[in-house]
């Protein structure tokens, strides 16, 4: 996969000076309703953010966990797919082009088109974009769009829609779904790590599985996810690093934090998807290490590695939440 440190470097530039001139009062403010709308569980039928300090609030805020989150949705679309590279890319709800930040990272020469209902939002995102030094997001389209059951799409290789799901109705979240899976060869779904974003996303993932796409990632195969509703929900973890806009903005100290984030990938191209995933936190005890899996033929099972298995054992130790397990042996050509 092609990218990364040098796209998180050039994001975190491009946010710098983002809110300079924008009383810190009024920041906070735009920053505590942000957060209750992203927390909040009732849909909406209008844009979530309103204005300039709205909107550079959210860049600050969420911007870079946002991009962290689909960087790894991606890196698992490699994975499973290392010789394809999409050529047309849409962002659907884009905002301010984090997820485009991403794609732009993990491929080269992509024409993106980023539609979002705030026109505040593309306009930022489009003075982002320009300061990247980044070709891709210079050259990318910004169009208003109202997000919901109505929206067309024209054909295109990628659709990533991010952090979406949860602002629309339930119409307009299954409409929006079959748009996607209509107009795309490959559909990238990030919601946040909470059992009711995993319920989007599994909501999502059935519905792109009888539009006829196949699951690449994160799952082994495409059949019913073996999670009994209620009991459990799939997630997984980015780390973010925090820079100094980023702490002010969010009242933290340290320098980092973790997004909890729930996907699906699908295709119409044929994917090699990995044999298991590790679905929590490795448990690493004395002379053995403990990997929770969803695995392609055994659904759900608990994996102990023990120092006697060798170089596995050292793989383990050394194995992520999210991870495919069994290790590949040879990295992919994203």
């Amino acid at each position: 996969m092609n990218v990364t440190l040098s796209t998180a470097e050039a994001l975190r530039t491009a946010l710098a000076g983002l809110l300079d001139g924008l009383p810190p009062k009024q920041a906070a403010q735009a920053v505590d309703r942000l957060i209750a709308n992203y927390r909040g569980t009732t849909p909406t039928d209008a844009p979530v953010l309103r204005d300039r300090s709205d909107v550079a609030a959210y860049a600050a805020y969420r911007m870079p966990a946002t991009f962290e989150a689909v960087r790894s949705a991606l890196a698992a679309l490699c994975e499973a797919a290392p010789e394809w590279t999409p050529v047309t890319h849409t962002d659907i709800g884009g905002g301010t082009g984090a997820a485009s930040w991403a794609v732009a990272g993990a491929w080269e020469g992509q024409r993106t088109t980023v539609l979002d209902w705030a026109e505040p939002a593309l306009t930022l995102g489009r003075e982002l974009a320009g300061a990247s030094g980044i070709e891709a997001l210079r050259t990318a389209e910004w169009r208003r769009a109202r997000i919901d059951a109505g929206l067309e799409l024209d054909p295109t290789d990628l659709v990533t829609i991010s952090y979406v799901l949860k602002e629309l109705t339930a119409r307009a979240r299954t409409g929006l779904v079959d748009a996607a899976a209509a107009a795309a060869q490959a559909v990238v779904m990030v919601e946040p790590g909470t059992p009711d974003g995993y319920a989007r996303i599994i909501e999502a993932r059935d519905r792109l599985i009888a539009a006829g796409l196949t699951v690449a990632a994160p799952c082994p195969h495409s059949d019913a996810c073996p999670i009994e509703p209620g009991t459990d929900w799939c997630h997984f973890s980015a780390r973010v690093s925090r820079s100094s806009l980023h702490r002010q903005v969010k009242g933290g100290s340290l320098p980092y934090e973790d997004e909890k984030f729930s996907y699906v990938v699908a295709t119409r191209f044929a994917t090699e998807p990995v044999r298991a995933r590790v679905t929590r936190k490795p448990q690493i005890r004395k002379g053995q290490v403990l990997l929770d899996l969803c695995t392609r033929d055994e659904a759900l099972q608990r994996s102990t590695v023990t120092k006697r298995h060798g170089e596995l054992y050292r793989a383990a130790r050394d194995i992520a939440w999210g991870d495919a397990w069994p290790p590949p042996h040879d990295e992919g050509a994203c």
